[in-house]
């Protein structure tokens, strides 16, 4: 008896699908604001039917949670590739640098995380997400600095976990005036730099350019 022939079934790569709504949502973030995402904008976004985005979200905290851990996965991969320099110098470097809006990627991903900042303040599950994320980046910085002391790089008598709590600070605090034109690419860059120097005893003197 011959067989009828029957088409494949279509294989939906589910991850690839949460990622691109992901990507998204993000899209509708910096181009409307926040209070514009709704599954029904995301969906027109995206190209996808509103049932299809409602297979993956039943609401929209839930598509922000999966959009912010997106974010955050998409910078930590960032960093991981643009650490040639694996020394701990090098490594803090980039970083930080890779969290500043140096570029039209990292504007991009700096206004995006601005809104998701301002979202948590009243949305307990981003807010919790948030919190979650920063003991791993404090104990990345300091386990760099450890490593530096160990290898004689950084004094001795420096407080690993209190610096690493400084360049933090550091990096949040030079979002919004990069953001904004009151620091050029290059102020931010020397800034990073003479904080560093300042910690590997590489004297990097800090001059800032002008703004336009």
């Amino acid at each position: 008896m011959t067989k009828t022939w029957e088409p494949m079934p279509k294989i939906v790569d589910h991850e690839t699908r949460r990622r691109h709504i992901a990507d998204a949502v993000h899209r509708v973030i910096d181009a409307k604001g926040m209070h514009s995402v709704s599954l029904r904008e995301v969906a027109a976004e995206a190209g996808m039917s509103m049932g299809a985005v409602q297979h993956y979200f039943a609401t929209k905290d839930e598509m922000l949670t999966l959009a912010l851990q997106h974010l955050n996965t998409r910078i930590t991969a960032r960093v991981a590739a643009a650490a040639h320099d694996g020394t701990p110098f090098g490594l803090l470097r980039v970083a930080l640098l890779e969290l500043l809006p140096l570029d039209e990627e990292r504007r991009f991903e700096a206004r995006v995380g601005l809104a998701f900042l301002a979202r948590s303040v009243v949305s307990e599950p981003l807010a919790a997400l948030l919190r979650a994320g920063l003991p791993i980046v404090l104990d990345f910085y300091a386990g760099q600095l450890r490593a530096a002391q160990a290898a004689g790089q950084v004094a001795a008598d420096v407080d690993a976990a209190k610096e690493a709590d400084m360049l933090f600070a550091l990096a949040q605090g030079l979002v919004n005036p990069v953001l904004i034109g009151h620091y050029t690419a290059a102020d931010a860059e020397a800034i990073v730099d003479h904080q560093l120097g300042r910690l590997f005893g590489r004297r990097q003197p800090y001059r800032r350019g002008k703004t336009s």
